[in-house]
């Protein structure tokens, strides 16, 4: 593995966080909304990471030969609507959008999950961020031994 498919790997660890967090900010902006453009309730949103150019273990076994390290990086393979967590119902009868019965669907937006979810690609972010620093400064020094 060279210097360079560190950074492609760090990198891309960087970008896949930093989207998990757009996402869940547009959650926790969301959290309240009963209505969407197509009418619905706001569904919660989850990204699904993958290993980027991952290979099954069976390509991997087959590949032995000229294949000398497997995945670089994690991608973003999709956003998913969280279906596992039901909607909030609350009785408020002067919403606009409550049923017959004065019931409101509600987000299935947790804030304190998004909160810690929030927290979780901080850290993942800035453990990319000090991976990608440190992967630096071994170059660096790498050129210097070089030059010197």
């Amino acid at each position: 593995m060279g210097i360079f498919t560190s950074f492609d790997i760090n990198s891309s660890g960087l970008t896949a966080q930093r989207y998990r967090m757009d996402i869940i900010s547009q959650n926790l902006a969301n959290a309240n909304t009963t209505r969407t453009q197509d009418g619905s309730v706001y569904r919660r949103k989850v990204v699904v990471f993958e290993e980027k150019n991952g290979q099954t273990p069976f390509s991997r076994v087959l590949n032995t030969a000229t294949d000398k390290y497997s995945g670089t990086g994690v991608k973003v393979s999709s956003i998913q609507e969280d279906t596992w967590n039901d909607m909030v119902q609350v009785y408020d009868p002067s919403h606009p959008d409550a049923d017959e019965n004065g019931y409101v669907m509600y987000p299935n937006v947790n804030v304190i999950t998004e909160m810690t979810n929030l927290i979780d690609a901080s850290r993942a972010y800035e453990a990319n961020a000090t991976a990608f620093t440190a992967s630096k400064s071994m170059a660096m020094k790498g050129l210097e031994m070089a030059n010197g």
